[in-house]
């Protein structure tokens, strides 16, 4: 069993965060912790500039209410939200949390399928721990 996990999360469509969730489980078993992270990546000024003032905090705090929701729903599960480059800060938060296995999720079903995601790809490549990935 591993004493950390990491399940990286983003809320686009199609995304099984339960299966993420109930691999997770199972990995840290009764002892482990697992955290729930989801990077918010910086918006191009050029696109923030037509967006409401409040449009930042107001989307990192229901993305923070939708990680507790998770969060709280899961035995030594905590949720967080960072602020970066998806793949560079996960594997960042990782190595610097003490992360033993992260569990990630793939590309959507379909042409996809054939590809890994290029945030999954990129910690695949470069964790220092264990990735479980999942299709």
């Amino acid at each position: 069993m591993y004493k950390h996990v990491l399940v990286p999360v983003s809320f686009e469509e199609d995304r099984d965060v339960a299966g993420a969730l109930k691999i997770a489980r199972h990995l840290a078993g009764a002892d482990g912790r697992i955290t729930i992270l989801h990077v918010m990546e910086q918006i191009p000024s050029y696109a923030i500039s037509y967006m409401p003032p409040e449009y930042l905090s107001e989307s990192r705090a229901a993305i923070g209410n939708e990680l507790s929701k998770l969060a709280a729903e899961v035995p030594n599960a905590q949720g967080l939200v960072i602020d970066g480059h998806s793949g560079r800060s996960i594997l960042d938060w990782a190595g610097e949390n003490a992360v033993d296995c992260i569990v990630i999720a793939s590309h959507r079903r379909g042409m996809q399928a054939l590809l890994l995601g290029s945030t999954a790809s990129q910690v695949v490549r470069h964790a220092a721990c264990a990735v479980h990935v999942i299709r």
